[in-house]
């Protein structure tokens, strides 16, 4: 009975989740093709995904705002323009365009997942559920079938002037799954009181360990697709299996972190999390055959899964009860860089030293955990 109470207030905000997973697996599943239809380098395609983290921080900075003006109306609207922003890699013809292109996605993408995550946060607050493990699963999983199915059609033949318009179909659905006539109007953000002397001893911590999550999320993300198909040699198509492991075992990480959580503690399973991602990362740097590679993809994204849950557990524990939204948005803002510039830094690795440097590059990122959970952790 708990469960069904729990998928029912996630109806709406799960909906959101799942189709910022069904736009982000499509595009990381076809990003070989855009990659090549722009005539992009490694490096010049690291520094185009750039362009999305500024169309993704624009979007955090008017998004509240937004909110507060569309009320109940927000997830929708947001959800209808991630369906039409997937279509748009199809007209990035040259560099420059894809770089407009990804500017464009990066704010629809951000606009969705932060209306989605305040209103699981407001309906958390006000009904006394913990939904936030439940609805990044749904995240994790659409993610991962969308790449998964994806990956085949590229393997079958069909590019994506054939699969984003399903695409496209798939996220209006969605859309119409967001309306919540239940949702209530976002309160205005604020920073009075305590909250404006917060105490940034313990936000910069969990900062650093959400970019560090971040980064080996959307860099393995972005370019394991690119190191299965031409560091190891694997067919065309076989290289969405990375990207669509990562999102099933990130799926399966975070259904399972809320027992693992209680049985073992959050700055335990941050540290146990760090180092198995350690571990897959250099599995996937060191890797023969794709196979070992995607193997040790779904090591990084059982390592990274519950970081990001259990770092906002820590954060929240660590400062006064009304200076946790505040810390928690601080810290969210610095950390979600982590997302966009991580594949910029795979991109520069990859094109002076190859792309297995690159997830040894990940690795360390997983590694420096440790150290912003150390100082976080006591707290």
């Amino acid at each position: 009975m708990a469960f069904r109470r729990v998928l029912a207030a996630s109806r709406a905000t799960g909906a959101g989740l799942a189709a910022v997973g069904v736009f982000w697996g499509g595009f990381a599943a076809y990003l070989p093709d855009y990659k090549a239809a722009a005539g992009a380098t490694d490096a010049q395609m690291g520094v185009a995904l750039v362009l999305s983290a500024a169309g993704g921080m624009a979007a955090m900075a008017v998004s509240p705002r937004l909110m507060r003006r569309l009320g109940r109306a927000m997830l929708p609207v947001a959800g209808a323009l991630v369906a039409a922003a997937v279509m748009l890699p199809l007209a990035a013809g040259d560099l420059v365009s894809l770089g407009l292109v990804l500017l464009a996605m990066g704010a629809a993408m951000s606009t969705l997942d932060i209306a989605a995550n305040v209103r699981i946060s407001e309906r958390e607050a006000r009904e006394g559920l913990h939904l936030m493990n439940l609805n990044h699963a749904l995240f994790s999983f659409a993610f991962g079938a969308s790449a998964f199915g994806c990956g085949l059609a590229r393997k079958a033949g069909l590019g994506p002037e054939w699969v984003t318009p399903v695409l496209s179909a798939v996220l209006l659905a969605l859309a119409v799954l967001m309306r919540d006539d239940r949702a209530g109007a976002s309160p205005a953000a604020g920073a009075g009181g305590s909250a404006a002397a917060s105490p940034w001893r313990a936000i910069l911590p969990a900062a650093a360990i959400l970019f560090a999550a971040f980064v080996s999320e959307n860099a393995t993300e972005s370019w394991s697709a690119l190191h299965i198909e031409r560091t190891l040699g694997g067919p065309r198509g076989e290289g969405a299996f990375g990207p669509a492991m990562l999102g099933l075992t990130m799926g399966l990480g975070r259904l399972s972190g809320q027992f693992l959580a209680t049985r073992l503690g959050a700055a335990r399973l941050i540290a146990g999390s760090a180092l198995l991602g350690v571990i897959g990362a250099l599995v996937v740097a060191l890797a023969p055959m794709p196979g070992v590679a995607v193997l040790g993809v779904a090591l990084i994204g059982l390592g990274v899964a519950v970081v990001v849950p259990s770092a906002n557990s820590l954060l929240g524990q660590a400062v006064a009860p009304d200076q946790r939204a505040y810390a928690i948005s601080r810290s969210w803002m610095i950390g979600f860089t982590g997302f966009f510039l991580g594949p910029v830094g795979m991109g520069l690795i990859a094109e002076t030293l190859g792309l297995r440097w690159s997830f040894v590059a990940v690795a360390l990122a997983l590694a420096l955990i440790l150290p912003g959970l150390a100082r976080l952790a006591p707290r």
